[in-house]
């Protein structure tokens, strides 16, 4: 189960030591809620965001596809430099002779994940900007790329 919600009250459980919380969650089902009450569970927090809809893929698919036709380039090339263009990445340094398999690993992700690669000062390594694909991006970030 997976529900939003916001914090309400922080403290701290006088017996154990640990930190406490106080949810107010979005549902109105209290016996899915009571099922799991008294029970270890795995909990992750985060920030909400509105997810990108459907609708901007496509919108962003078919603005590719004109490009495409009008520069008589690939739609896969446009995308990847779209990509490239966002600077939505992480930096590594690597093992030089790690690097071959972190790109295939990586690349796996999907079309957008995509790798470049630049000299290190470090003798032996590799800097990489591991790039993420937009099926990674929020309302936000996809609005940006689509910009």
């Amino acid at each position: 189960m997976q529900y939003t919600g916001n914090i309400t009250d922080l403290s701290i459980d006088f017996r154990t030591g640990n930190g406490k919380i106080s949810l107010i969650l979005d549902t109105k089902n209290l016996a899915e809620l009571e099922e799991i009450k008294d029970t270890k569970l795995n909990i992750e927090l985060k920030k909400w965001y509105k997810k990108r809809s459907l609708d901007m893929n496509a919108y962003c698919w078919k603005l590719i596809s004109l490009i495409s036709e009008k520069e008589n380039i690939d739609k896969e090339i446009i995308y990847k430099d779209l990509i490239k263009y966002t600077n939505t990445f992480t930096q590594l340094c690597l093992k030089t002779d790690a690097v071959e398999t972190f790109k295939r690993v990586w690349q796996k992700n999907g079309l957008g994940y995509v790798v470049e690669t630049y000299p290190s000062k470090l003798e032996g390594c590799t800097n990489i900007h591991a790039y993420y694909g937009s099926s990674s991006y929020n309302t936000k970030e996809m609005s940006h790329f689509i910009e």
